[in-house]
């Protein structure tokens, strides 16, 4: 990589970080919210706290994550990335704040739905960045995507360690701390955000600062995208985004139920003198909840399939990646919950398996927009992938929330395959198109 290469890398890689730290960190209150809050107060009347009443809440803020994506797509294509790439990093840390002083459960839906709006503001503006100003576009996508892994499962487990001795209320602001730190950083640095595109000689103006400039071009250039396969694409992140969230949102909650995840107390696990040392009394409540890091660990190790995925999309055509990717998600929905049933060993080994592939499809579809839209409209085009990837995709942690209150865990993971099986039907379509 030349060095505006780098300085671009350098930047998305710490905000992709950034973003999927607060994401992924989100279900890991998922249990303590079902715990701590009985009620939902909206003021003329309140609504019981069920798993479908905080799957709406969570809901609420991953569906503004994505439904704020298109506004950012049109806007990076005016105002270019690193504003925008800045302004999501200071909005998030200031949720997170919010976050950390809610007294109840309206305040904690305000913060989400305030992380949402200024978390949305990262893929468009982040994807676009790395296709327009990094030459070496595939090996630029696999290191911004192990950079949002180790955020996706490092975030969670220093979030789960520290639940360990403090309330969540003060992890919720502790959090906040490394995306202002982020945030100053962009600040400082710099780069040329159509380096690419001018290497591949299409540096003309329209290629190099195009985009929409009203309603009627914003309609018109729309159209122009869902015309072809774009559209077929868009599919594909739709179900991928159902996918995600249906199976992450209550997977810590889901976990609690095996007799291999019982909570065991800090007390048992730590000599008295530590214990002392901590502050923890010998009658305290305070536990350590295996689920939390065995989904910490499924998310770490999808950094490998992050990195796999991304070095694959410069080796194999990508609508054979979306095909393959797929068809073994629809596999591990359907055998996961034999597998818990089956022990331990092999939920490890399944859990291994599916955050893998959960994550090894994404640098596919990231690449496959870059093949199915115009470089003038890329921000358009990435709007409307985490529109459907993160908007649409929200409605995974409802319809996870509303299964598992009203329907059983089987139905949910059956549901699970069938969205994975839709898209890798949409793969294959695209691949025979090709």
């Amino acid at each position: 990589m030349n060095s505006n290469d780098r300085s671009i890398v350098a930047l998305v890689s710490l905000a992709h970080g950034m973003v999927h730290t607060y994401e992924l960190s989100i279900p890991i209150f998922v249990s303590i919210w079902l715990a701590e809050f009985d009620v939902l107060p909206l003021g003329f009347t309140e609504v019981e706290v069920t798993a479908a009443t905080i799957g709406l809440v969570v809901t609420a803020g991953y569906a503004l994550f994505g439904l704020g994506a298109l506004p950012g797509g049109v806007l990076v294509d005016r105002v270019g990335s690193g504003t925008l790439i800045t302004l999501c990093l200071f909005g998030m840390a200031g949720s997170f704040l919010l976050l950390g002083v809610s007294p109840n459960l309206l305040v904690v839906a305000v913060a989400l739905l305030l992380w949402g709006a200024a978390a949305s503001l990262y893929h468009p503006a982040g994807l676009t960045l790395l296709s327009k100003g990094v030459e070496e576009r595939g090996t630029g996508f696999a290191y911004h995507g192990i950079a949002g892994n180790v955020g996706t499962g490092l975030g969670p487990l220093l979030a789960a360690i520290l639940l360990l001795f403090v309330d969540w209320t003060v992890v919720a602001a502790a959090l906040a701390l490394p995306a202002l730190a982020a945030g100053a950083y962009a600040l400082r640095t710099q780069f040329d955000e159509t380096a690419a595109v001018a290497a591949d000689g299409d540096g003309s103006p329209d290629a190099r600062t195009a985009g929409v400039d009203s309603l009627a071009e914003f309609h018109a250039e729309s159209r122009r995208l869902f015309a072809g396969a774009f559209a077929l694409v868009f599919v594909v992140v739709m179900c991928s985004g159902l996918y995600y969230r249906g199976v992450l949102t209550f997977l810590p909650n889901l976990l609690e139920s095996f007799p291999a995840f019982r909570p065991v107390p800090i007390t048992a696990l730590l000599p008295p003198a530590v214990t002392d040392a901590l502050g923890v009394a010998p009658d305290a409540a305070r536990t350590l909840n295996p689920e939390r890091y065995f989904y910490s660990g499924l998310l770490i190790v999808g950094v490998f399939g992050q990195y796999v995925g991304g070095k694959l999309t410069d080796r194999i055509p990508v609508e054979y990646g979306l095909v393959g990717g797929y068809a073994l998600l629809a596999v591990l929905a359907v055998v996961f919950l034999p597998a818990a049933n089956a022990g331990i060993g092999p939920l490890l080994v399944l859990g291994t398996l599916l955050g893998a592939a959960l994550f090894s499809v994404q640098p596919f579809y990231q690449a496959t927009v870059a093949e199915y839209s115009p470089p003038g409209t890329r921000g358009l085009s990435y709007g409307f992938t985490y529109l459907g990837a993160f908007g649409v995709g929200a409605l995974g942690g409802a319809i996870a929330g509303g299964i598992l209150t009203y329907a059983t865990a089987p139905v949910l993971f059956g549901v699970l395959a069938a969205f994975a099986v839709v898209a890798s039907g949409a793969g294959v379509v695209l691949a025979r198109r090709r």
